[in-house]
């Protein structure tokens, strides 16, 4: 394990330092296996954040570059200073264009959508790693999208 590889997979995780370096040491130096660790540790941390109290965070609204297609998604956190991070307001514009993108029927639907931005990764994982991030309970409050010309758009 060096001070590269562990740059390199803090670059592509933006997990913390010690997380990376325990993640490799973990995988014997294997870039691909400490990934895997990283997320499923992830994972693991997100379920003891489920129940904590979301009283702040962001309303998107995207509307796609012709104009015909449009969303709007909420998204809770625990504190304020989280919702003003870059990663939290990140996470809800790709949610946003996800939703214009996607179209999902219902919430557990839209969880478990591949990204459209890395289909390796579901939108659950991609809150699930905020939360590993930022140490608190991310949800996604409702969503809602809108096409020119379709019953209620």
């Amino acid at each position: 394990m060096t001070t590269e590889q562990i740059k390199k997979l803090r670059a592509k995780t933006k997990a913390g330092v010690m997380d990376c370096r325990r993640a490799l040491k973990e995988s014997s130096g294997d870039m691909k296996k400490a990934e895997e660790w990283l997320r499923k540790k992830g994972i693991e941390s997100a379920f003891k954040r489920v129940g904590r109290e979301t009283k702040h965070g962001l309303v998107e609204a995207y509307t796609h570059h012709n104009g015909i297609i449009g969303s709007v998604v909420s998204v809770a956190c625990e504190t304020d200073f989280v919702a003003r991070t870059k990663e939290f307001k990140e996470l809800v514009h790709e949610l946003s264009m996800q939703v214009a993108a996607t179209n999902p029927k219902s919430k557990e639907d839209f969880l478990k959508q591949p990204w459209i931005r890395d289909e390796s990764k579901t939108i659950n994982d991609l809150v699930n790693e905020l939360k590993a991030k930022t140490g608190e309970n991310i949800v996604i409050g409702g969503f809602r999208r809108l096409k020119l010309g379709e019953k209620g758009g």
